[in-house]
């Protein structure tokens, strides 16, 4: 099953499965969301949840008990229940149940709102523990925007100038290894040798936001101030890139094992709420 919303500028539609973003369009009808072409990387805009990357071994412990978690968690292959919807906006929900407790022996509700303002679509994520002990979690956005024609005709503009420095990895994991990516008058032209390597990984940076150019043209904007990491990424020849707002990333070679301890791990109280948002602008 699918949900779109729309305002007289923009139109969403969202898969059930995952809550996966899969579709935006302006008034014109020009979709800014990747085709999801399986020969490259079929998925449109996954949530990361409960977390973000690779776990050593896809394993941790919790309580003295070893569980499997595959890359970027469960969220993403699972069906979502819609709780509240109108013309422009949409709640999905997904809780807790015996068989996420297989892997991730935590009481939660994962909500993701999406909420067309103007030419914009906002992207909230709220995380509701419901147990009565802390929740270790991360969560991330991984969202894939067409990039029709040449890759290289296509540039990146970071809102701050800024000494990027970014992480690379080794069978998944973030390797003890870092790079320095220049920007020039704030901005990086992209090209098919930058991802090589797979993912460039951000632990932090200043910018809040990034902006996707065209020919030196600006055509969308991605807006993230609540996060404090991010990954870029594409496939080698597939025409997209992601811009991927993060709390959290994959295991460091060095990490063994405890959840607690994970570079970028949110830790949630008790009947707590974690909220955060990030939105998606056509210019």
């Amino acid at each position: 099953m699918t949900t779109k919303i729309s305002n007289s500028n923009v139109t969403a539609q969202i898969n059930h499965v995952g809550a996966e973003l899969f579709s935006i369009k302006n008034k014109e009808n020009k979709e800014f969301m990747w085709e999801g072409n399986p020969k490259f990387w079929g998925k449109h805009s996954p949530v990361l949840f409960p977390i973000v990357g690779t776990l050593k071994n896809n394993s941790y412990s919790y309580n003295g008990i070893d569980y499997q978690l595959a890359r970027h968690g469960f969220a993403r292959d699972m069906v979502f229940e819609v709780v509240q919807k109108n013309k422009n906006s949409v709640i999905f929900s997904l809780n807790s149940s015996e068989e996420t407790r297989k892997t991730y022996p935590f009481e939660f509700e994962l909500q993701i709102i999406y909420t067309l303002i103007e030419n914009s679509l906002m992207v909230e994520y709220k995380v509701f523990n419901k147990g009565n002990t802390i929740m270790p979690f991360s969560i991330g956005a991984h969202p894939a925007f067409a990039l029709d024609g040449n890759f290289e005709k296509y540039s990146l503009e970071f809102e701050k100038e800024e000494n990027l420095e970014y992480f690379l990895l080794e069978n998944d994991l973030i390797a003890n290894k870092k790079k320095q990516l220049e920007l020039k008058n704030k901005k990086i032209n992209l090209n098919y040798q930058l991802f090589e390597n797979d993912a460039l990984i951000f632990k932090t940076l200043e910018s809040n936001s990034i902006t996707i150019l065209e020919n030196l043209k600006p055509f969308l904007k991605v807006t993230f101030e609540d996060f404090p990491s991010l990954g870029l990424w594409t496939k080698i020849d597939a025409s997209f890139i992601c811009i991927e707002p993060w709390f959290g990333y994959s295991d460091t070679n060095e990490h063994f094992g405890n959840l607690f301890e994970k570079e970028g791990i949110q830790v949630l109280s008790e009947n707590d709420i974690f909220n955060s948002k990030f939105s998606i602008e056509i210019l």
